[in-house]
Formats: C-alpha cells, structure tokens, sequence
C-alpha cells in the first residue's frame, strides 16, 4: 500500500469515527466512547495535514496548467510565483506526512515513574544518582511539568542509593523514555585527595504511569504492610503507622512509599508504581525483543554497559546509541537536555521511517 493509499484510509477512518461518535449507542457507553474519542484524537493532525496536503496540490496543479494558456507577461510572472511559494510547502508538508504516519508509541503522551539508582562506584555513585535526579527536576521545570517524590533513600553525604518519583506532564513519556539505561559518569570524586579520576554508574529506568484501564489489579492479590515512617540513618520521621509497603502476590514485585505522612496518600503512591512495574514485567514477556533491549539498556549498572556517559574534567557528554558528543556538560545538569533529545527523537523517526519503507 502506498503512502496516500495509507492516508486516504485514515481519513475514511476520521470520518468514520465521526459517525461512531454520534451513535447512541455509542454515546451510552463510556468505555466506547473513551476509545473512539482517543483514536480520533490520535489520527486528527494526520487527517488535517492530509487534507492541506491535498489543497495545496490542487492550487499547484491549477497554477501550472495555466502556464499552458496564453498571459500576458505579469500574470505569467504572477502564476511562476505562486508555484514559487507552493512546491516547498507541498514538499515541507510531504514530510509531515511520512511522520505522521509511523507508529506511535502508545505510551507516549503518558506520566512517567523514573527510577535512578547508583550502581558501580559506592558513594560517588549515590552522588551522581543525586546529580541526575537534579538535571531531570531542572528539565521537568522547563518543561512545564510536576515532580512528586515518591520514595528516597537517602546517603548521609547527599546523594541517593535510590529515588523514585512521578512527572506529571503531557508528552513526559515521549521525551524521557531516551533515559532508560545506566549512566556513565568520569570525574575527580570530592572525597578523593590524590585527584584521581573515578568512574562510576548510576542506573534509570523510565516507565510509563498506567491506569486502572491499562492494568488490572486484583486487591486480593496485594499484600498491603504498614509501619512507621524513617529518615536518613534511621531515625522516625513520624510515630504513625504511614509507611506503606505493597507486596504483589501473583509477581512478587514490591513497592514501598514513606514520603508522604498519610497513609493513603502513600498507597495511591506506590500503587501508581505497582501499576507500572506489572505492566512493564508483563510488556518484557509478551515483546521478547522489548524485553532484550531494556537489558542492553539497564543491565546491572556495571560500568560497561553504558548509553551515556558525563565527562567532567572534559565539559563532555557522549550518548553512545547515537555516537552523539557535546562540550556542554554544566549545562546538561542544568536541565538543557533538549539537544540531546532531539537527537535520540531524530534518530528513532528516521529508523522507523526505513522500517515503513517511507
């Protein structure tokens, strides 16, 4: 099938869905309803650019057959102009058209639940897990988006041997899950005297928030323990019973929350979080090729198996999938992490557009 084949069935499609939508019976069903109205709303910017697509190829047509006819000279120059303006924009809009067209991630527009962990290099790595989760709050800012900390361990010298947390945002998935991996960091360590340079690792998985829609959880196969929330080194933070600690039978996968000083508050935390790892689990063992990509990306958080590493003394960072290097490191910590992005975002639509043959 053809690219325009393709785009003349999304719009029969649109259309289709319009009709869909103005059905009662439809109309009377949540569930329909909310499924029609995201896919219309999936394929609607397709559909609109299609059909601009073919208005502005209809006026080329038009301006280039009247070259045929017989003008006087300024309407002849009127009409070459036209075509002038017209032929980039079909060919700008072209292009739309192919991206429009490859696959989108389903999870894309979602919330995400990141994970960063130091891995290979004691302290400095809790140090660098602490950096990291710094540069994605600074790049969550600019974004527009909202951090909220769901669980951290911290180390009495600032860093972190775990931290776990939401950003709320549209689109927070389809700029972030280019961070799943372990992290590479180079540099001399505050604690270090003889000015050696240490290398270190810190681990981050990015996994999409899921709703009660997209994974369903028996209560009944949920462990829920409760006990007293702790701070750094131990001491209670509080005398309540806040801290939730949710055990998912059938999986065995547990989650804790302890930030927040209410109990509910933390179990709708770390329910969100629980909701996320099943699906991620259960995405791992239906896709056998999902599956072996998140461990050449995550693996253990040992120092070769990196996709990025921060070169200090350098002002560096490399992305290794891409073979991507800039001198920009002090401000990548600051957040300034579009460039990078842009590049990984790139890269995979080229990809995808080979593999649809576009």
């Amino acid at each position: 099938m053809s690219m325009f084949d393709r785009l003349q069935a999304v719009e029969e499609r649109y259309e289709q869905l319009n009709e869909l939508l103005s059905d009662p019976d439809v109309v009377s069903d949540p569930k329909k309803l909310r499924e029609y109205s995201k896919e219309q709303s999936d394929i609607q910017e397709t559909v609109e650019t299609y059909r601009e697509y073919k208005t502005i190829s209809e006026q080329l047509k038009d301006a280039k057959s009247m070259l045929d006819e017989k003008l006087d000279a300024e309407m002849r120059e009127m009409v070459k102009e036209e075509i002038h303006e017209l032929e980039p924009k079909l060919e700008e809009l072209e292009e739309k058209l192919k991206l429009l067209l490859v696959p989108k991630d389903p999870n894309d527009d979602k919330n995400v639940i990141m994970e960063i962990r130091g891995a290979a290099g004691g302290d400095e790595a809790a140090l660098f897990a602490g950096d990291l989760y710094r540069m994605y709050t600074k790049y969550a800012e600019s974004q527009g988006w909202k951090i909220d900390v769901i669980e951290s361990n911290q180390t009495g010298i600032g860093g972190y041997k775990e931290i776990i947390f939401m950003i709320n945002g549209h689109g927070a998935y389809s700029k972030l899950k280019y961070e799943n991996g372990a992290h590479r960091v180079q540099r001399v360590p505050t604690t270090e005297s003889g000015g050696r340079i240490h290398t270190s690792t810190a681990t981050v998985a990015v996994l999409p928030e899921m709703e009660d829609v997209d994974v369903e959880i028996n209560e009944s196969d949920i462990r829920i323990d409760t006990y007293a929330a702790s701070g750094a080194g131990g001491q209670h933070v509080n005398t309540t019973m806040s801290a939730v600690r949710l055990t998912h039978i059938p999986t065995g996968i547990v989650v804790t929350c302890q930030d927040e000083r209410s109990q509910i508050k933390n179990r709708e935390k770390a329910l969100k979080v629980l909701r996320a790892r099943i699906y991620d689990m259960y995405q791992q063992q239906a896709q056998a090729e999902y599956d072996a990509n998140r461990k050449s990306a995550v693996g253990t958080g040992d120092r070769s198996e990196r996709i990025r590493t921060y070169n200090f003394p350098q002002n560096r960072v490399t992305d290794h999938r891409i073979g991507l290097t800039i001198q920009k490191l002090d401000q990548i910590l600051e957040g300034k992490l579009d460039e990078i992005i842009d590049a990984l975002v790139v890269n995979e639509q080229a990809a995808k557009l080979e593999n649809e043959g576009l």
